[in-house]
């Protein structure tokens, strides 16, 4: 029982370290285009039946980890947060439970995306950059090396 207790206590760090998915409604959305105080805001758009979002993510988190101070994920699925034991379940598969998380909450979908980026036609994957200066990108389908290059 004391060696129970024991590993317990040494899980509840990593559990409190983990992002939680949180929803995401229309109200939300002017919060997180806000630029960065310094560096790049990368917020990743995915959804679950997206081939292409899981490589995206993947890179995406690799390139956060080689500039942890100056590059911010977080992750935005485009299914219902209703969806949630399978959105998280997918966020631990690919080892992205650790990102902040969002997910739509809102009967309107179209909406969500229209705040997110009015050019923005809702395919998936799609990669917003949101710069310091206010500068803002947005990138749609499978990320080349090249795009990845000019996101630093």
């Amino acid at each position: 029982m004391k060696y129970l207790l024991g590993f317990l206590l040494l899980l509840i760090p990593a559990i409190a370290s983990a992002a939680s998915l949180q929803p995401l409604g229309t109200t939300d959305v002017p919060a997180l285009l806000q630029p960065p105080a310094h560096g790049e805001r990368i917020i990743a758009i995915w959804a679950l039946d997206c081939a292409y979002c899981e490589p995206n993510l993947e890179a995406l988190a690799t390139l956060q980890r080689a500039h942890p101070q100056s590059i911010e994920l977080i992750t935005v699925t485009t299914d219902d947060i209703a969806q949630r034991p399978a959105i998280e379940a997918r966020l631990r598969r690919m080892k992205m439970d650790t990102y902040p998380a969002r997910a739509y909450a809102e009967a309107s979908p179209e909406r969500i995306n229209f705040l997110l980026d009015p050019t923005w036609g809702g395919e998936t994957p799609r990669v917003l950059v949101i710069r310091a200066d206010g500068s803002r990108t947005g990138i749609s389908g499978a990320l080349t090396p090249a795009q990845l290059q000019k996101i630093r």
